[in-house]
């Protein structure tokens, strides 16, 4: 066997402990779903064990009772290291909306056209075309009912990505989604010869147009945006070119970001923080309810949830007093308080869970049920300086005489 075959027949063995190391992990998931009773507490659970995001970790709780009460034939494909989670997942998505009994019939054909096919059947998409085709044969008045519903799953979801750019992606019924795609594509095709950009450039900028209200093609996208730019108080006035960060994104490099700030449009706000902590500068408060001001400062300050595995938007959070104010008598403070996503704020009054967030340091440490604990630590919004640093900075700002090598205020000679 040439070097070449034994690198591919490693490629294959990979993907056979794969399937199989899948089709354990649905085993486990199916049984402690069935425990629980609860699947969103659960995959608050597990998502610091399998290191995904939760919203994940929920899609393959679901996946796993699916496949393990309904398809049992898959499940046994999966343990002979015939199918990974992925192609498994494509056949799911063919047969949610069945009963059980239809998909318990489906797995049965299922099975026996892949033992009399060949091994390409097992290819993702022509296992999901094959499921396909079988839904139908035993199914066929449900086909308007099962598109009825997917059709009610409209969605827009905001995709965070790499270097400054995001996705938006958008699933709209089919006749919709190939209307609006022929629209861009016929205005993108309609520019004249001087548009240096490429199609998918031009269909891309045109929906941002068509979403912004502008006129498409008329001026580059723009949005109307609150840009918190963090730096030190002594800098206030300055914009460090190491970075700067975008509320809901993460950092972006400084030019990006002023040319967000000179939009005319937009609002930006400077965050002043302490050079020595690189917190922001805090307030407090005695009412319980907290001023928009405090919410502000909270969100900015944590950007994300408070538990170490959730990264949901701190706009897109619960303000959570740390001390309750009946409770504890806790008072309404950035030092008291902390953006908690509405499923971990709910974690709180569950006694099988133990959490507990230190606002001022930003760290978190929460126990769950199966008794695994966990510590996350918030991260500054800038880099702290250090002591050198701070002292370097005090020699450059104090006056110089004109010689340049002594201060001014220094003793002359009379």
């Amino acid at each position: 066997m040439s070097r070449r075959q034994e690198l591919v027949e490693i490629v294959r063995q990979a993907r056979v402990a794969r399937a199989q190391s899948d089709a354990t992990e649905m085993a486990a998931m199916a049984e402690l779903s069935a425990m629980e009773g609860d699947d969103r507490a659960l995959a608050d659970e597990l998502t610091p064990e399998l290191r995904v995001p939760t919203a994940q970790v929920r899609k393959r709780i679901t996946r796993a009772r699916h496949v393990v009460r309904t398809m049992p034939r898959l499940l046994s494909a999966m343990e002979s290291g015939e199918l990974e989670a992925y192609g498994a997942g494509r056949v799911v998505k063919v047969t949610a909306p069945l009963s059980e009994a239809d998909t318990v019939a489906v797995d049965a054909q299922l099975a026996e056209k892949l033992a009399l096919g060949t091994a390409t059947m097992w290819h993702a998409d022509n296992l999901a075309r094959h499921t396909r085709t079988i839904v139908e044969t035993v199914d066929p008045g449900g086909q308007a009912a099962r598109a009825r519903s997917a059709r009610t799953s409209r969605s827009v979801e905001l995709v965070p990505g790499e270097n400054a750019t995001s996705s938006l992606v958008l699933t709209l019924p089919a006749e919709i989604a190939s209307a609006c795609y022929a629209r861009l594509d016929a205005l993108a095709r309609a520019r004249g010869k001087d548009d240096q950009r490429t199609m998918d450039q031009r269909r891309a900028d045109f929906s941002a147009d068509l979403l912004l209200g502008n006129d498409p093609g008329t001026a580059p996208p723009q949005a109307d945006a609150t840009v918190y730019l963090h730096m030190p108080v002594d800098t206030a006035l300055g914009i460090s070119d190491t970075g700067c960060e975008l509320d809901g994104y993460g950092p972006v490099p400084a030019v990006i970001a002023r040319e967000i700030m000179t939009n005319e449009r937009s609002i930006w706000r400077a965050v002043l923080c302490d050079p020595g902590t690189g917190n922001p500068v805090d307030l407090g408060r005695t009412q319980r309810q907290p001023t928009e001001h405090i919410r502000t400062m909270v969100r900015v300050r944590d950007r994300e949830c408070a538990v170490p595995w959730c990264h949901r938007p701190a706009r897109h959070c619960d303000y959570d007093h740390e001390a309750e104010w009946v409770r504890d008598g806790g008072d309404t403070s950035t030092a008291n308080s902390g953006p908690k996503c509405r499923s971990h704020h709910g974690r709180k009054d569950d006694p099988r869970w133990v959490t507990h967030y230190d606002p001022v340091h930003g760290t978190m440490t929460i126990t769950t049920p199966s008794g695994a604990t966990y510590t996350g630590r918030r991260e500054p919004v800038m880099r702290p300086r250090t002591d050198h640093e701070l002292e370097d900075q005090a020699l450059r700002s104090m006056p110089r005489s004109k010689a340049g090598d002594e201060c001014v205020n220094a003793p002359t000679a009379k």
